[in-house]
């Protein structure tokens, strides 16, 4: 099953007995700080749960697994995570 906000709203609103305005609006908020503080270039640390890096991906080679072509593939910035020790161990049992 996939989460998405919806349900992190739902299980909000019962678990908390907010209301489903109150609950959207506190998801759409740690949404918007979450995504703030990294475009700000700020690590977001959770803890328990884990981290929240951006990592730099340089330029590289790439090729088309059609017609075999290499490709550049651009540099770009991607959201790394990384699990806290707890949180793995919460789920790998």
């Amino acid at each position: 099953m996939t989460i998405t906000k919806a349900n992190l709203v739902e299980k909000i609103s019962n678990r908390l007995g907010l209301s489903k305005a109150e609950s959207q609006n506190l998801v759409e908020n740690f949404f918007e700080i979450l995504s703030n503080s990294l475009e700000n270039g700020d690590d977001v640390k959770i803890s328990g749960f884990g981290t929240f890096k951006l990592k730099k991906k340089n330029t590289r080679p790439g090729r088309n697994p059609m017609t075999g072509e290499v490709i550049p593939v651009s540099a770009r910035t991607i959201v790394k995570f990384s699990a806290s020790s707890k949180f793995r161990t919460m789920v790998h049992d």
